[in-house]
């Protein structure tokens, strides 16, 4: 492993948690998939989720809407720290999307 990979890997990280603090959504206790645009390739996705998760996700979306309307933020304890904001949404919203590509490209052949 070369130094220059280290120091883009560095780089990288660096950058990516620095977009990340910027955004914002974090100070409200969101995650990177909690503010994905709802269109019908999320939609489905959402329904395909546990029901546990669905309540977990509409909590934390409740309470920054709260937070906005009273115009807070979380104690910065609370924040959603990058390491601890998983995908829980996007890998399911990729193959809903495979799929639906797959059943577009089937469909224009038959």
């Amino acid at each position: 492993m070369s130094l220059g990979f280290v120091q883009r890997r560095f780089m990288s990280s660096a950058l990516q948690k620095f977009a990340y603090n910027l955004s914002g959504f974090h100070k409200y206790g969101l995650m990177r998939d909690d503010v994905l645009f709802e269109n019908d390739d999320v939609k489905e996705a959402l329904r395909r989720i546990p029901q546990k998760v669905i309540d977990e996700r509409n909590y934390r979306m409740l309470r920054a809407m709260q937070l906005s309307l009273q115009k807070e933020i979380l104690p910065k304890e609370q924040w959603t720290k990058l390491e601890e904001d998983k995908l829980y949404l996007t890998p399911i919203v990729e193959q809903v999307i495979k799929e639906r590509n797959e059943r577009e490209e089937w469909e224009k052949d038959h």
